[in-house]
């Protein structure tokens, strides 16, 4: 049930957005096994004069760069499935945007599961739930 909230310092078409939030999807799924069908992806755009790297606009340098903020249940991936996603995310988006500003970042944040949850129900809930059955 991860959530993820790309922002991106150059425009997109609808097609490219489709195709990103695809590509972000199939790697949250495969790389942390996250259910794809409940996968959300929200991309949003930061003009390249409004996005600063080392003080300097990126619009200077004409480079693209992505924040790519993903929000998953606290212990529910290793640190190496998370260096993998961090990985394939990076060369997806080099794939997709073109050359990236090294100062391009994924950040995974991992929430508490009483804490978050979706369809009115916490994801702990879930997991005591599951373990009664």
């Amino acid at each position: 049930m991860p959530y993820l909230d790309l922002n991106v310092s150059s425009p997109l078409s609808p097609e490219s957005q489709a195709e990103v939030a695809l590509l972000l999807t199939s790697l949250t799924a495969e790389a942390l096994g996250k259910k794809r069908e409940l996968t959300a992806v929200a991309i949003s755009t930061t003009p390249g004069q409004s996005w600063f790297v080392g003080a300097q606009p990126l619009s200077e340098s004409r480079q693209v760069s992505f924040y790519l903020e993903i929000k998953v249940t606290e212990g529910t991936n290793t640190k190496s499935e998370k260096a993998d996603y961090v990985e394939k995310v990076f060369l997806g988006m080099t794939a997709a945007l073109g050359e990236l500003a090294p100062a391009s970042y994924v950040v995974i944040q991992e929430v508490h599961a009483d804490s978050w949850g979706y369809a009115g129900q916490t994801q702990e809930y879930r997991y005591i739930r599951g373990k009664s059955l």
